[in-house]
């Protein structure tokens, strides 16, 4: 992940950076150190901030930004998005929920839209069928392939 990266580079703090995202300078470190997930919504909020994507922050991607790219998360395409994908691969829920170590219930929650996906379920969807994740969330409209998503690691 690249929240520091990110945050150094436009010479800030992280208490700056916690104070624009309404957390503890203490919350922002663990997930700067990944030792917690960020939240999407802080996630998104961040690379709004950074005008950056999140396929960026998570280190998916080199490339920094996507055209039209849109400012908020999208909870009911990026339902419709993850229902497709897995069906596109005839893949079950309780595949999913097997190959990312989840309940099925709760792809059941993001696939209606009921809940929105967590960071750590997206990260590993990303890793799982290859798309982005701002495609994932509604945030871009182009269709993304992620090349190589496997070769990174996170400490969740």
């Amino acid at each position: 992940m690249r929240l520091k990266d990110i945050r150094e580079e436009s010479e800030l703090k992280q208490f700056t950076i916690s104070k624009l995202l309404g957390v503890s300078r203490g919350t922002y470190s663990l997930w700067e150190l990944e030792k917690d997930p960020i939240p999407i919504k802080r996630l998104n909020d961040f690379c709004n901030i950074f005008k950056c994507s999140i396929d960026y922050a998570l280190g998916f991607t080199n490339i920094p930004n996507y055209k039209n790219s849109k400012e908020n998360i999208n909870i009911n395409l990026s339902s419709t998005r993850l229902k497709n994908i897995r069906k596109e691969h005839k893949h079950t829920q309780d595949y999913v929920a097997k190959k990312l170590s989840i309940n099925r219930s709760l792809i059941s929650k993001y696939e209606s839209g009921h809940t929105i996906i967590s960071t750590t379920f997206l990260i590993e969807y990303v890793k799982l069928y290859h798309i982005s994740s701002d495609y994932l969330l509604g945030k871009i409209d182009e269709k993304i392939t992620i090349e190589e998503p496997t070769i990174l690691t996170y400490n969740y």
